[in-house]
C-alpha cells in the first residue's frame, strides 16, 4: 500500500521526477516528467535516458548523455549533483531546466541507481520538504485535524511489522461519541463539526509520541497505543474517556457537552493489527450495551466515575 501511496505523491508534485537503475535504463517516470518532457511513461520506461529522452546539454552545448552525465556520476560515487541545463522535448524544442541527482540506495546502502528530480524554474527544488506538505495533507482528517482513515491503515501496517520484528505489544482503543445524532439534531451540524473536533484534540492532548490518533468515520475515532499492556490501555481509556466527559463548549447561552464509549484489546503475539482493530471494536459494542459512558477493555470494564 505504501509503495502505492509514495506513487501517488510522486505523480502529485510539479517537478518531473524519474528513476535510473545500474544500466542507465528509466525505471520510474512521474507524471510532471511526462508534462514537462511530452514524453508518456510508455515511451521511456527500459529505455536509456540518452536515447533521444532529455538529451541534457548544458550552456556551452555539450550532450551530457555522452560526457559528464550527472546521473552517471552521482551513481559512480554518491554525490548529489545539482545543475542548470536544457532539456530535450518531444516536440523538438530545448527547455531550461534545473536538475537534481541523487543515488539510491537498497537495505545495506548499496548504491542501485539514481534519481533525477527537474523543474522548469531556476529554482532549486527542495522535494522532501513538498513530499511532506503532501503527506500531511494526504493522511490529515481535514475536519480534526488528526489522522484519517487512511493513515490509521498505514498505521496497522508499520505496527505488524514492529510486531513481527520486535514482538511490541500493542493496543487499540475504538472511541465513539454517545448519541452524537442527538448533538447534530439539537444543535446543528456545524455545532457537531466542532464536538468532533473538541473530542479530537483531546484525544491527542494525552498521547505519548508514538501513539497515533485518527478518525475512523463518522463520530468514530481508533487510537493505537504503541509498547503497552492490558492494565496500562484501561488506565489511558479511563483518563481519555473522563477528560471528554469534562470538555464542553459554550454555544449561545448553552453549554455543549458529549460523553464517549471507549473499546479497547491488546495484541497478542504474531496477532495482526486487522484483529485487534476487530476486537477493540467488539469491546466498543459491550460499552454501548452496558449504558454508553464507560472503557471495556478486553474483558475488563473500568466504570465511569
Amino acid at each position: 500500500m505504501e509503495n502505492v501511496f509514495y506513487r501517488e505523491l510522486l505523480d502529485s508534485l510539479a517537478e518531473g521526477v524519474y528513476f535510473l537503475n545500474l544500466d542507465r535504463k528509466i525505471t520510474y517516470w512521474n507524471k510532471a516528467a511526462e508534462r514537462l518532457s511530452g514524453y508518456t511513461a510508455e515511451e521511456v520506461l527500459g529505455k536509456s535516458c540518452s536515447d533521444n529522452v532529455l538529451c541534457h546539454v548544458n550552456a556551452d552545448g555539450d550532450e551530457l548523455c555522452l560526457d559528464g552525465c550527472p546521473m552517471l556520476e552521482t551513481m559512480q560515487d554518491g554525490v548529489v549533483r545539482e545543475a542548470s541545463v536544457y532539456m530535450h522535448h518531444k516536440f523538438g524544442h530545448r527547455v531550461p531546466v534545473f536538475v537534481r541527482a541523487s543515488p539510491m540506495r537498497d537495505g545495506t546502502g548499496k548504491i542501485i541507481g539514481a534519481v533525477e528530480v527537474f523543474s522548469n524554474s531556476e529554482e532549486k527544488v527542495d522535494i522532501l520538504k513538498e513530499i511532506e506538505a503532501l503527506r500531511k495533507e494526504v493522511l490529515t482528517d481535514q475536519l480534526t485535524g488528526i489522522g484519517n482513515r487512511r493513515y490509521a491503515d498505514i498505521t496497522m501496517e508499520r505496527l505488524d511489522r514492529t510486531m513481527d520484528e520486535n514482538s511490541v505489544a500493542f493496543g487499540v482503543l475504538f472511541v465513539d461519541i454517545d448519541h452524537f445524532k442527538r448533538v447534530n439534531d439539537t444543535w446543528g451540524h456545524d455545532v457537531g463539526d466542532m464536538v468532533l473536533a473538541m473530542v479530537a484534540k483531546t484525544l491527542g492532548s494525552i498521547l505519548r509520541p508514538l501513539d497515533v490518533a485518527c478518525r475512523w468515520g463518522g463520530e468514530e475515532f481508533v487510537v493505537f497505543i504503541s509498547n503497552t499492556t492490558v492494565e496500562g490501555l484501561a488506565v489511558i481509556a479511563e483518563r481519555l474517556r473522563m477528560l471528554i466527559e469534562h470538555s464542553r463548549m459554550e454555544h449561545k447561552g448553552s453549554r455543549v457537552n458529549v460523553t464517549v464509549s471507549v473499546g479497547g484489546a491488546v495484541a497478542a503475539d504474531g496477532e495482526s493489527a486487522k484483529c485487534v482493530v476487530t476486537r477493540a471494536d467488539r469491546q466498543l459494542y459491550a460499552c454501548k450495551n452496558s449504558g454508553r459512558n464507560c472503557a471495556c477493555i478486553n474483558d475488563v470494564k473500568c466504570a465511569a466515575k
